[in-house]
C-alpha cells in the first residue's frame, strides 16, 4: 500500500500539488482511488494524513544522517548504511531519536526523498510534511483563492543613482531651454558713440571739460543718453550738469 501511496504522491508533487501550507485537496481523493484501485484497500483522508506523518519522520531523521561524514545509504537493504560502530555511536549519543534506524528497512526511500527534499525547510514558520498534511481543504481553497487575487505589487523606488541622473536630465533640459529663450531675445539697444558726440555738439554752449564729462557718463549708460535725448535742447545741459 505504501508504494501505491507514494507513487501518488510523487506524481502530484511533480505536477505543482504539493503547495508550501500542504497537500491540495484532490491529491487525497487520487490517493484514495488509486489505492483501491492498486491494493483493492479502502482508506481515507485521516489514514493518509498518518502514513504521511511517518513518511515525514523518516525523512526528517535518515536525511540528517546521510548528511554527516560516515553514513550513506544501502540501496539494496533499504537502510541506512554506517562506516563503523564508533560512527554510529558517537552520532546516536547527540541524536537520540535515530537510534531505532540503525538496521531499520525503509523501502521506497528515493519516493519519499523526492516528495520531502524541498519540504522541510528551517526558520520559525518551517512547516514539516506531516503538519503541512494537517492543513484543512478549507485552508487549503482559501490560499488557491488568495493567490488568484494577488495585490498588485509596489513600484519599485528608483535608485538613488536612477533619481540623480533624472534630475541632471531635467536640470538640463531647464538650462537649454533657458540658453533658447535667450538666444530669442534682441540684443540690447548700443547707441554708438559717434551719435552721442554729435548729439552733445548741438546743446548750445556744450564745449570743453563739459563736453568730455558728459560724453564719458553718457557712453557708460545706454539710460542715461536715453533720458538725455527726452529733454528738451535748452534742459539738457543743466542736467547734464548735474549728474554725479
Amino acid at each position: 500500500m505504501n508504494f501505491a501511496l507514494l507513487a501518488t504522491l510523487v506524481e502530484h508533487h511533480n505536477r505543482g500539488d504539493h503547495a508550501q501550507n500542504g497537500w491540495k485537496p484532490h491529491v487525497y481523493n487520487a490517493c484514495i482511488r488509486h489505492v483501491k484501485e492498486t491494493c483493492d484497500v479502502v482508506i481515507n483522508k485521516d489514514k493518509i494524513v498518518a502514513r504521511i506523518k511517518t513518511f515525514d519522520k523518516h525523512y526528517d531523521i535518515i536525511s540528517k544522517m546521510l548528511a554527516q561524514s560516515g553514513f550513506g545509504w544501502d540501496w539494496d537493504n533499504n537502510m541506512v548504511s554506517v562506516e563503523s560502530d564508533e560512527v554510529w555511536a558517537r552520532y546516536v549519543e547527540a541524536n537520540k531519536d535515530a537510534a531505532p534506524y540503525r538496521n531499520k528497512e525503509v523501502k521506497n526511500w528515493q519516493a519519499i526523498s523526492t516528495i520531502y527534499s524541498k519540504d522541510h525547510a528551517t526558520g520559525a514558520g518551517a512547516r514539516t510534511g506531516g503538519e503541512c498534511a494537517q492543513v484543512g481543504s478549507s485552508s487549503v481553497a482559501q490560499v488557491e483563492e488568495d493567490d488568484e487575487e494577488t495585490p498588485e505589487a509596489p513600484k519599485k523606488r528608483p535608485r538613488t543613482a536612477d533619481a540623480i541622473m533624472s534630475m541632471v536630465g531635467e536640470l538640463r533640459c531647464t538650462f537649454e531651454d533657458a540658453l533658447k529663450t535667450t538666444v530669442a531675445l534682441p540684443p540690447p539697444k548700443v547707441t554708438p558713440p559717434s551719435e552721442i558726440l554729435a548729439e552733445l555738439k548741438k546743446i548750445p554752449t556744450m564745449e570743453g571739460t563739459d563736453l568730455l564729462v558728459a560724453y564719458g557718463k553718457l557712453t557708460a549708460n545706454e539710460r542715461t543718453f536715453e533720458s538725455l535725448m527726452a529733454l528738451p535742447m535748452e534742459m539738457r545741459k543743466p542736467w547734464l550738469l548735474t549728474l554725479p
